[in-house]
């Protein structure tokens, strides 16, 4: 069968929307219809490497939410028919998936980045009959019909908008799961949030949503700030780095529980550490190259650092949790989205890097 995809094929070019044949569904993987895809800074990550990175042509996406066209002999879990959100890929028994921290599977870049299945085959073709990357976080969703590796495949109720729920696959569960999952954050405990983007508005809900005392939002944009304060912030700074620990300090009192970085700005980092309380935690998500340092004495009193992957979800029960959420009314992360045609997918990016738009989804 053939399909609409965009596909990328360089490194630093645009995607080129193109037909591509796409091979059978094996027994563990499922076929799935595209209604919405988010679009993610990780879709975009090979920008910033060295053009060495780039594995050649592929097909990205890994926030897809759709319809189930047809299943492998090997899947249970789903039916043709069902509403499904598209998450990450995991081996399903290493170390880490076999104590429900899947998103630090030890093979994780074998089964979600490699731009492969394990086996190294693609399951997208075009017209000249060259293999094109697939298996993008076991989904590849900037495709119209994908070949999908079951454990990426979440069911969902069919009651839910399913056009709108494909960010909880990866940018908006990190950011509410870090909260509820990584920090389990209790109700009065204090928050700060570096970055008021997609992961850290989503913080921000999960935050409210569990009963933060102080919720604290740093960001360099007053737009972004005001967001910020509309989804539960409670403090907003607009400060240079070096100055972050003090604002922190003054706003929490004794310093905050937690601080969670998106930004990857190592002084940003450095600033939200040094604003925490002797006993706080720093979850960092943010993609940021280079080294990161400390002063050593600062880490004795038991502060914590945590990467951050997904925010320690296990998606087949974190994201429909999310989904009841926002049809609850009480996590309102489908007022962060903006639509764009798969056709506009160079659109939807510029607008993502120069702000304009939080979340842009693509539809089919």
């Amino acid at each position: 069968m053939e399909t609409t995809a965009a596909v990328l094929r360089g490194g630093h070019e645009p995607f080129v929307i193109e037909t591509l044949t796409v091979d059978d569904h094996r027994a563990d993987e499922v076929l799935v219809r595209m209604v919405g895809a988010g679009m993610c800074h990780t879709d975009l990550l090979m920008r910033d490497l060295p053009p060495e990175f780039f594995a050649g042509p592929q097909v990205y996406g890994h926030e897809g939410a759709g319809v189930v066209e047809a299943v492998g002999a090997d899947v249970t879990h789903v039916s043709p028919g069902d509403h499904v959100v598209l998450s990450f890929n995991s081996c399903g028994t290493c170390p880490a998936c076999s104590t429900e921290r899947p998103a630090c599977c030890f093979d994780f870049g074998v089964h979600s980045m490699s731009g492969a299945r394990p086996d190294g085959s693609k399951a997208f073709t075009d017209a000249n009959g060259e293999p094109v990357g697939s298996h993008y976080f076991g989904q590849s969703s900037f495709a119209e019909l994908s070949v999908v590796a079951a454990r990426s495949v979440v069911k969902v109720d069919p009651s839910f908008d399913i056009a709108k729920l494909g960010p909880l696959g990866c940018g908006v569960q990190t950011g509410a799961g870090t909260i509820m999952n990584s920090f389990d954050m209790l109700e009065g405990q204090s928050l700060v949030v570096a970055g008021a983007g997609a992961l850290g508005l989503s913080a921000i809900m999960a935050a409210k949503v569990v009963g933060a005392g102080e919720i604290i939002a740093i960001d360099r944009h007053a737009n972004r700030l005001e967001l910020a304060e509309h989804f539960g912030a409670t403090t907003t700074l607009s400060v240079e780095p070096d100055q972050l620990a003090g604002a922190i300090q003054e706003a929490t009192g004794r310093g905050a529980d937690f601080a969670f970085d998106t930004t990857g700005n190592a002084a940003v980092v450095k600033g939200c550490l040094e604003g925490l309380n002797n006993i706080g935690t720093i979850g960092l998500a943010g993609v940021g190259f280079g080294d990161l340092t400390f002063d050593y004495l600062s880490m004795i009193s038991g502060k914590r650092i945590l990467g951050i992957m997904e925010g320690d979800a296990v998606p087949e029960t974190f994201i429909p949790h999310l989904a009841q959420l926002n049809a609850d009314g009480k996590f309102p992360f489908d007022e962060l989205i903006q639509t764009f045609p798969i056709g506009d997918i160079n659109d939807a990016e510029s607008a993502s890097a120069s702000g304009e738009v939080i979340k842009p989804v693509l539809t089919f």
